[in-house]
């Protein structure tokens, strides 16, 4: 049998030897191809899970960002926008209350929201500068909303709103400021972090001093009190 084998193979020409030497490193190319492929195509998602947006905040789809303060997510971009429009209607809300109010702790209200988003407003610049985050540069719709509310609204009824409405928000963005403040590794949006959660603390402190907070009605669930 085994010289019938090696009289066979003598018998076969060159080029016959050659397809088939070709045929086998082809074969065996094609099986490590699809060795390879196989895992990529099993496991390669967890690339796509370790670069998920978190799950606060929007995801404007940029991803993290590497930059010289540390990595950039989108939950941090995300937040210095907010703190941006929290100023765009607290400014000009703070300044009403400062001209409208009737009450002193209504003033002093107006005074602690005009001193203290003028300063953090002027911070959320630097730093959307800084990390190149483009920053919004009027209030989104539902905050013109209020103002309007306001605006509208006169005397008892004007304060009453006027408080509980900036009451409502402040305490939005101070639950917000906790989870950022806890998580992110950029220095910046820490910093950022810290000084906002002072002010909106104080924020909170004065429209709960005017003793006109409605503490049952902040739920979202709930009409602001009219």
């Amino acid at each position: 049998m085994l010289s019938l084998r090696r009289r066979t193979t003598r018998g076969w020409s060159t080029a016959t030897r050659y397809s088939i030497a070709s045929g086998v490193v082809i074969t065996a190319l094609a099986l490590t191809l699809i060795a390879l492929l196989v895992p990529v195509d099993k496991f390669g998602s967890r690339t796509t899970v370790a670069a998920a947006a978190p799950a606060a905040g929007e995801d404007d789809g940029l991803g993290t960002v590497s930059t010289a303060y540390g990595p950039l997510t989108a939950a941090d971009r995300d937040f210095v926008r907010k703190v941006r429009l929290a100023g765009l209607w607290e400014l000009p809300a703070g300044r009403q209350a400062q001209q409208r109010g009737t009450r002193p702790a209504i003033r002093t209200a107006g005074d602690h929201l005009v001193d203290g988003h003028t300063e953090l407003d002027r911070q959320v610049i630097q730093v959307g500068q800084a990390l190149g985050i483009d920053l919004p540069n009027q209030p989104s719709a539902q905050q013109q909303d209020w103002l309007g509310q306001m605006s509208r609204a006169k005397g008892d009824e004007y304060e009453r709103l006027f408080t509980q409405l900036l009451r409502r928000a402040h305490g939005k963005v101070f639950s917000l400021l906790a989870g950022i403040r806890a998580q992110t590794r950029n220095s910046m949006v820490r910093a950022l972090a810290t000084s906002a959660n002072a002010t909106v603390l104080d924020h909170i402190t004065v429209l709960e001093d005017t003793g006109l907070v409605d503490f049952d009605g902040l739920s979202d669930n709930v009409p602001p009190t009219k």
